[in-house]
């Protein structure tokens, strides 16, 4: 299983959503083309290939399957989705896909306020 990366509800973020949000949005544009595991809050875990994700965390997935088949069958015709990022729980990201130093700096740099 990959690395996880949790998204914080918004509810959570105490109102200073734009940083918080912002760096992960950054981080996932580069993950464009990559395979991704989106949990969502429903329990519903779609792996499929990163095509696209917006500023609000939005995900658009190409080539997608179900990671729980027999508990989702009628979701096994779905090869495309859209999902939106307040359902998002957590982005598994393929190990290889992680630059831990440049995750660290960027938190340093989003503590300290820029």
């Amino acid at each position: 299983m990959g690395l996880s990366f949790y998204i914080y509800e918004r509810s959570k973020l105490g109102g200073v959503i734009g940083g918080g949000l912002q760096l992960f949005f950054s981080y996932f544009k580069d993950l464009v083309g990559r395979e991704v595991t989106v949990e969502l809050k429903n329990d519903l875990a779609i792996r499929g290939t990163l095509h696209s994700v917006d500023q609000y965390l939005n995900i658009k997935l190409e080539n997608t399957r179900v990671v729980d088949q027999d508990k989702y069958p009628h979701m096994l015709s779905v090869r495309n989705c859209f999902i939106r990022g307040s359902v998002v729980r957590y982005v598994q990201l393929p190990p290889e896909a992680v630059d831990i130093e440049l995750l660290h700096d960027a938190t340093r740099r989003e503590a300290r306020g820029g």
